[in-house]
């Protein structure tokens, strides 16, 4: 019998802890033994994310798990609460040092604190032997995916500009005002312009790889009028051609199985549901165009969490990821 991994899940009735609990209910070598949540404390997984009943009969735990945090056997934990809720929670809990640590916030984005940026395609390698794991944010991680074949050859001389689109499960389960169904639907609009969160980790990112890197990123990020999914539009000038900007694609990501290059063009129907990112260029004037596309809640979130867990545990990188996509 496969030995499973024992998996805690903190903050597990978000879109992300949902998310995350899909997964893992279906992943070959994960057993998930803790489903924390303050708000639905008590009730059954499925009272939440209500497409899982038949499928598990896990109940959220609200009670303190001071003990399990301290107990070997539980090898992993997931923190999936709000921005800040992470720092809080390790500063109030003690964790034991077999456990590791992969956090969907920002809080430890900049890798402080021994965290470890967890983008696959950036530091596979890191990766594998650490301990804690800070997740990318879902707008960086198809904004960086573009940019990266870039950034290692040197190629990024001029300033980059990016428009990009989100559904709505991009700004959590909690309602606002532009969350909205009455609001949001047939409806688009502009927010964080040039201001994003997410410029920090990119910006991080890029200078990895292309030490000295300091031309302007210009991003301007949308609300859009669907649920899940992120289709990115990064151009920059670039003095190669289509073909050898393909190839220097397709050589970058030869070792990585969920990004690829499609040479027709690329709609978000493709990757929802999935941790894919697909990624589409063309040509025009001088300039690269560079179309990126993710699942919001999967590669942008969840799912990238798990390979993360995979990388961490020796598994197969996409064990537990081989997701149908929603094509129709």
């Amino acid at each position: 019998m496969t030995k499973k991994i024992n998996v805690g899940i903190i903050g597990a009735a978000g879109y992300t802890g949902g998310e995350l609990t899909r997964i893992l209910l279906n992943h070959p070598n994960a057993e998930i033994t803790l489903a924390h949540s303050k708000s639905q404390a008590g009730k059954p997984a499925y009272a939440t994310h209500t497409d899982l009943l038949g499928d598990t009969d896990l109940i959220f735990s609200g009670e303190s798990f001071t003990a399990l945090l301290q107990e070997e056997s539980l090898e992993v934990i997931f923190l999936c609460s709000g921005h800040g809720e992470s720092r809080k929670f390790l500063t109030e809990n003690e964790v034991a040092d077999s456990i590791k640590i992969i956090d969907l916030s920002t809080d430890f984005r900049d890798e402080s604190e021994g965290f470890v940026y967890g983008l696959p395609e950036l530091q596979k390698d890191t990766i594998k032997t650490a301990t804690k794991i800070a997740n990318p944010g879902c707008f960086a991680t198809s904004i960086e995916l573009a940019l990266l074949p870039l950034a290692q050859a040197g190629l990024l001389g001029n300033d980059v500009h990016i428009s990009a689109v989100t559904g709505s499960t991009g700004a959590g389960q909690s309602p606002s005002a532009t969350t909205h169904f009455s609001w949001r639907n047939n409806n688009a609009s502009i927010y964080k312009a040039f201001t994003h969160q997410h410029l920090t980790e990119i910006q991080m990112s890029v200078t990895k790889l292309q030490n000295g890197f300091d031309k302007a990123i210009n991003f301007i990020p949308y609300r859009g009028d669907f649920t899940r999914g992120i289709l990115a539009n990064v151009y920059t000038e670039y003095e190669g051609t289509l073909e050898e900007a393909i190839e220097l694609y397709r050589s970058f990501y030869e070792q990585h199985p969920f990004v690829h290059i499609s040479i027709p063009a690329i709609d978000l129907k493709q990757v929802v549901n999935t941790n894919k990112c697909l990624v589409h260029l063309e040509m025009h004037d001088g300039k690269l165009l560079i179309t990126s596309i993710i699942d919001n809640l999967v590669k942008g979130a969840s799912g990238q969490a798990v390979q993360n867990m995979n990388l961490i545990f020796d598994l197969p990188e996409d064990a537990g990821l081989r997701l149908k996509a929603a094509a129709f």
